[in-house]
C-alpha cells in the first residue's frame, strides 16, 4: 500500500500515514487513525494528571481522601485500599448494549457510575506521598517513578535510590538536580549523563569521574570546565565554588549555563540504538517518532515508555513495562497485550478496547473497574460465544451511529476516548507543559477549564531570609513556612510556601549545598525548562566545516565532510530558535573527547 496525505479532523493539517503504518493498522485490525500524530498525543495526554494531590470525598464514606481526581471531576471515588478489596464488585455497574444511543454516550454514563481508585499507585512502603508510581520505598512527593527508594521531590525516576529534585533518572543512586542522567552516582546539576559519578555541572558526559561544568567528555577524571587538573589540584579548586553558598551557586549556575552554549549538542538524547528518531531514546531499536524511550523496539509515535520492555506498539502514552502491541492508550503497562484505545489498565491484561482502570483481565470491550474478569461489555458478563458475537455488531453500530463531542469532533470506531469523558480539566493534566494554551483557546476548542483555588499561606520566614550558607543553617529551620522567592506569582503552578522535611535538610547538609529558595513546584518547572517538547522539526546539521553555523565552536576534529558544511539533515526535538549548537550524529560523535 502506498503512504496516502489526510487531513486531521482536529488541526485540520495534513499527515502522512506511511505503508508500514498500514500495516500495523492491518494486523491489529483498526482503521487508519483521522487525527494527526500531535493531536493524537495531545488526546491521550488529556487523560494525565501527572502531579497535582487533590483532597475530596470519598465517594463511599463520605471521608476526606488524598486523590488523583479533583473534587471537580464528574466520577465517584473509592479510597486506594478499598477499591482494590473484594468489598465491592464492578460488575454490579453492568448494563446492555443500547443500539439507539452512540456508544461513547452510554461509555460515559459507565464512567460517572462506577467508582475510580482514589490514586493510581502500586506496591509503595513509606510513600504516601507519591502518585502515579509503582514499587517505591520510603519516597516523599515523588510522581511517576517507579522501584525507587529514599527519593525526594522527583518525577519520572526508576530504579534509582537518594535521589532529590531529579527528573528523568535510570539506575541513579545520590543525585541532585539530576536531568535524564543514567547509572551515575553521587552526579549535582548535571544532565545528559551516563555511568559517571562524583559529577557537578556537567552536561553529556560518559564514564566520568570527579568532573565539573564540563561537557561531551567521555572517560575523563578531574577536569573543571573541560580542562584537566592534577588529583590534587582538581579538588583545591573544587573547594573555592562553595557550593553550600546560596548566593556562589546562582553565579556558578550563569556561567555554566553559559558554558554549555558554546558546544554542540546531538540532535537526539540518547545512547545505544538501532535506526530510532525522536527524542530522549536509549538501547532501543526501530523506534519512530517517540519520545522517552528505553529498551524497546518496533514503536512509532510513542511516549514515556521507560520501564523495561515495550514493542511492537503505536501511540502508546506512558508506563510500557514489558507491553506489547498497544495502540492508541495512555497509562497502559506491566504484562499487557493488544490494548486498544485504554487508560490505566495493566497487570497481565489482554485483548481490551475502550477500557478504563481494569486489571489482571482479558476480552473486555467498554468496561471500567474490572479485576479478573473476562468477556464483559460494558461491565456486563457474557459467554465467550456471546461476546465473539456481539463485538462485531457495536463496532458497525459505532460507525454507523458516531459520537459527536463538544468541539464537533465525530469519533467511530477507531478513535480514542473523547476528551468529553475525560475527568480531568485541560489544566489538571500535563497538556499545558506540552500544548499550551490560554483559557479562551482552551474553552474554544471544545476542552474543559478549571479555575485553580489559590491557597493562602502565612510564611514565617522569607526566601530572601534564609541563611546564605548551609553551615548557618540549624535544624529548627523544618518548623518554619517559608515564602517561595517566586511569591505565588510565576507561571509555574507555585504554591507559595513550603517547608524542609528532615530528610530533605539532611541531604542539603551532608552534601554541603545551599537551601533552595523556590517552591517544590517551582523548582520543578525550572529544571524541566531543559526538556524538549513532544514536537519535532527537520533541521540541518550546524557544523559549517570547521566550526559551528555561530561561530561559537571551533572543531577539534576533521569531519567527514571535510572544510564545506555538512550535509546531513534530520529530524529532531530542537526548534529551529533554540540556542543549542545541533549537530548530527557523525560530526557530534567526531568532537566528543
Amino acid at each position: 500500500m502506498n503512504a496516502e496525505t489526510k487531513i486531521c479532523q482536529n488541526c485540520k493539517n495534513n499527515f502522512v500515514i506511511e505503508p508500514e503504518d498500514f500495516d500495523f493498522y492491518k494486523k491489529i485490525d483498526v482503521p487508519p487513525p483521522t487525527w494527526c500524530p500531535q493531536c493524537r498525543l495531545l488526546r491521550r495526554i488529556l487523560w494525565r494528571n501527572d502531579k497535582n494531590f487533590y483532597k475530596r470525598p470519598d465517594s463511599r464514606t463520605g471521608e476526606m481522601v488524598f486523590s488523583l481526581y479533583p473534587e471537580h471531576a464528574p466520577i465517584k471515588v473509592y479510597d486506594y485500599d478499598y477499591w482494590w478489596s473484594d468489598a465491592w464488585d464492578a460488575l454490579d455497574y453492568g448494563r446492555d448494549y443500547d443500539f439507539s444511543k452512540p456508544f461513547f454516550e452510554q461509555f460515559n454514563g459507565l464512567i460517572k457510575d462506577v467508582p475510580f481508585m482514589s490514586r493510581s499507585i502500586l506496591y509503595l512502603i513509606n510513600s504516601d506521598y507519591s502518585m502515579n508510581a509503582n514499587n517505591l520505598k520510603n519516597c516523599y512527593m515523588v510522581f511517576g517513578a517507579a522501584y525507587s527508594e529514599d527519593s525526594y521531590y522527583s518525577l519520572n525516576i526508576s530504579k534509582s535510590k537518594d535521589c532529590f529534585d531529579s527528573a528523568y533518572l535510570a539506575e541513579c543512586e545520590v543525585s541532585y538536580e539530576g536531568f535524564f542522567n543514567e547509572k551515575c552516582f553521587r552526579t549535582f546539576f548535571s544532565s545528559y549523563c551516563e555511568n559517571s559519578q562524583d559529577t557537578y555541572f556537567s552536561l553529556n558526559c560518559v564514564g566520568v569521574t570527579n568532573c565539573f561544568g564540563c561537557v561531551n567528555l567521555r572517560n575523563k577524571s578531574y577536569h573543571i570546565f573541560n580542562q584537566p587538573y592534577t588529583k590534587e589540584k582538581y579538588f583545591v579548586e573544587l573547594a573555592k565554588f562553595n557550593l553550600g553558598s546560596a548566593s556562589a551557586l546562582e553565579d556558578i549556575k550563569r556561567k555554566v549555563a553559559e558554558f554549555w552554549l558554546k558546544y554542540p549538542i546531538k540532535y537526539l538524547q540518547g545512547r545505544h540504538n538501532t535506526d530510532v528518531s525522536g527524542q530522549y531514546i536509549s538501547n532501543s531499536k526501530n523506534v519512530k517518532d517517540s519520545y522517552y524511550i528505553s529498551n524497546c523496539e518496533n514503536l512509532r509515535y510513542c511516549q514515556s515508555l521507560y520501564i523495561n520492555q515495550s514493542k511492537d506498539s503505536y501511540d502508546s502514552f506512558r508506563f510500557g513495562d514489558n507491553s506489547e502491541l498497544i495502540y492508541e492508550s495512555s497509562i497502559c503497562g506491566l504484562g499487557v497485550s493488544q490494548l486498544k484505545f485504554c487508560y490505566d489498565c495493566y497487570s497481565n491484561c489482554f485483548d481490551f478496547e475502550y477500557c478504563i482502570s481494569c486489571h489482571s483481565s482479558s476480552h473486555l470491550f467498554g468496561c471500567v473497574g474490572l479485576r479478573n474478569k473476562q468477556y464483559c461489555i460494558l461491565n456486563k458478563q457474557y459467554t465467550k460465544e456471546e461476546y465473539e458475537k456481539l463485538i462485531p455488531k457495536i463496532k458497525e453500530h459505532m460507525n454507523k451511529m458516531p459520537y459527536v463531542d463538544k468541539g464537533g469532533r465525530v469519533y467511530t470506531y477507531g478513535e480514542f476516548m473523547p476528551p468529553d469523558l475525560s475527568p480531568f480539566a485541560y489544566n489538571d493534566t500535563i497538556a499545558p507543559e506540552f500544548f499550551p494554551m490560554y483559557k479562551d483557546e482552551v474553552i474554544s476548542r471544545g476542552y474543559r477549564w478549571n479555575e485553580q483555588n489559590i491557597k493562602s499561606y502565612s510564611a514565617t520566614i522569607k526566601a530572601e531570609e534564609l541563611p546564605d550558607n548551609i553551615k548557618d543553617v540549624q535544624d529548627n529551620i523544618i518548623n518554619e513556612i517559608i515564602e517561595c522567592a517566586h511569591k505565588g506569582k510565576c507561571e509555574e503552578s507555585c504554591v507559595a510556601a513550603f517547608r524542609f522535611v528532615t530528610k530533605e535538610l539532611e541531604f542539603y547538609k551532608k552534601h554541603e549545598l545551599a537551601l533552595p529558595r523556590l517552591c517544590w513546584r517551582c523548582r520543578d518547572a525550572e529544571r524541566l525548562k531543559q526538556r524538549s517538547p513532544m514536537k519535532f522539526w527537520a533541521r540541518n546539521c550546524s557544523c559549517s566545516g570547521n566550526a559551528s553555523h555561530n561561530g561559537e565552536y571551533k572543531n577539534i576534529s576533521e569531519h567527514f565532510h571535510g572544510s564545506i558544511k555538512c550535509p546531513n539533515n534530520f529530524q529532531t526535538s530542537y526548534a529551529p530558535d533554540r540556542p543549542e549548537i545541533v549537530y548530527c550524529e557523525q560530526c557530534y560523535n567526531a568532537e566528543v573527547a
